[in-house]
């Protein structure tokens, strides 16, 4: 008898690694190409168009701003319905949309594939992901949503470099229809693969309400807020590394290159600040990912040699790359089960949308001062403010009841930091 009442958990058990495979690879792609991709385009865009830096930076703001409202639509919609449905579309969106991109003859064009891609594309594959993700675990959460977010590194490395190949091969336009079919071609069936846990899978993941009594509105204004400055941070050598390191001589396939050994840092940096997360506590991991990209960003202008940029990269990487872990694992630490959903949407539409300002204010700063000394400095600055609404976040944790689980957990960090 007890063997029978275990077999229909095994099952389900197995499968959330299936889940976890299929969502690392579904973001590594689709993000990788929304996120960072276009990086890749600067140079031959700005060469065969004539457009400015800035205006060419507003294709990925664009898709960016899609992602972000894109998020809270989809996101509400995946609660409603089939997930695998909002998966798939995601998919089919993203791909149709980058494919399109190739037969671009205008500005405005591009805007609007790379808005819908975000909005009705990536918007359904990322929210809805990591909370497909999320109900499949129990127990070790942080270290599967940092793995997912290692697949999202990946892509972001990996997606950058082969647009890169792809252009010195096929030029501007052949890059992006090649990319864009080759999404099509991974993601549908990996589409096909995602599934909700059945009811006792689902029972058996249901954690654990331990959440701090903090007001929810506050713990979304301070996230909120802080993503912007962050993701703006972020988002600077995201877009605009690889531009970066062209202008010390490099060409685009060694500039590419670069980025790719920053996110195969990362891709180690998001699985380790998920583990750190379930150690001491989502919102100091957070914290120490915050001050690493701060502390080090500006440092990227003062290298005027690409083997230097190959040792540096790295090591802003692996910081770097906890920071999108430590969101994800914040909102689901301190905001409750029902009401994460919601708050958890307007928070990474902030993110999003820092993200898409910081990279659009970096090339319009390169077009002011011909450099990216300002671009740099401003990114470092605004990581000193997110860390100053983290502080105050931090504050009104420590001030919540000293019975609540989750408090308690913050103070054994505290004390273990002192």
């Amino acid at each position: 008898m007890e063997q029978a009442s275990k077999a229909p958990q095994a099952a389900p058990d197995r499968y959330r690694w299936v889940i976890v495979i299929a969502a690392s690879l579904l973001l590594a792609v689709a993000l990788g190409q929304l996120v960072n991709g276009l990086s890749a385009f600067f140079t031959p865009l700005e060469t065969a168009m004539g457009w400015s830096r800035a205006d060419i930076a507003l294709i990925n703001s664009a898709g960016l701003i899609g992602l972000a409202l894109g998020g809270i639509g989809m996101g509400w919609l995946a609660d409603r319905i089939e997930t695998r449905k909002v998966i798939l579309t995601g998919a089919l969106v993203t791909g149709a949309c980058v494919t399109a991109a190739g037969f671009a003859s205008s500005l405005w064009q591009l805007y609007a594939l790379f808005f819908v891609a975000g909005a009705l594309g990536g918007g359904a594959l990322f929210a809805p992901l990591f909370a497909l993700v999320g109900r499949w675990f129990s127990t070790g959460a942080g270290l599967a949503i940092g793995i997912v977010s290692a697949g999202q590194a990946m892509g972001q490395g990996g997606i950058p470099l082969a647009n890169a190949l792809l252009i010195e091969s096929f030029g501007w336009r052949g890059a992006f229809i090649a990319i864009g079919i080759f999404t099509l071609v991974l993601l549908v069936p990996l589409a096909l693969l995602t599934r909700a846990p059945d009811a006792q899978a689902a029972g058996a993941a249901a954690p654990a309400q331990r959440v701090p009594n903090v007001p929810t509105p506050a713990v979304v204004v301070l996230m909120s807020l802080g993503v912007i400055f962050c993701c703006g941070l972020m988002s600077v050598p995201l877009m605009h590394l690889g531009p970066l390191v062209e202008l010390c001589g490099a060409s685009g396939s060694e500039a590419g290159s670069v980025v790719l050994v920053m996110m195969i840092a990362a891709i180690a940096g998001r699985v380790a600040f998920g583990k750190l997360a379930d150690m001491i506590g989502a919102l100091p991991a957070y914290m120490a990912a915050s001050a690493w990209q701060t502390a080090f960003v500006y440092l990227f202008t003062q290298i005027d040699d690409i083997s230097l940029f190959y040792l540096f990269a790295p090591v802003y990487g692996f910081g770097y790359a906890g920071v999108m872990t430590g969101v994800l694992t914040t909102i689901r630490a301190l905001i409750p089960a029902d009401r994460r959903a919601g708050a958890g949407g307007i928070i990474i539409a902030f993110a999003w949308g820092g993200h898409g300002l910081g990279g659009w204010l970096g090339g319009l700063f390169f077009d002011m001062t011909g450099g990216y000394g300002l671009t740099f400095g401003v990114a470092a600055l605004a990581g000193v403010l997110n860390l100053a609404l983290l502080t105050v976040l931090g504050w009104l944790v420590v001030r919540s009841p000293a019975d609540d689980p989750a408090e308690a957990a913050w103070d054994r960090a505290g004390e273990t930091a002192r």
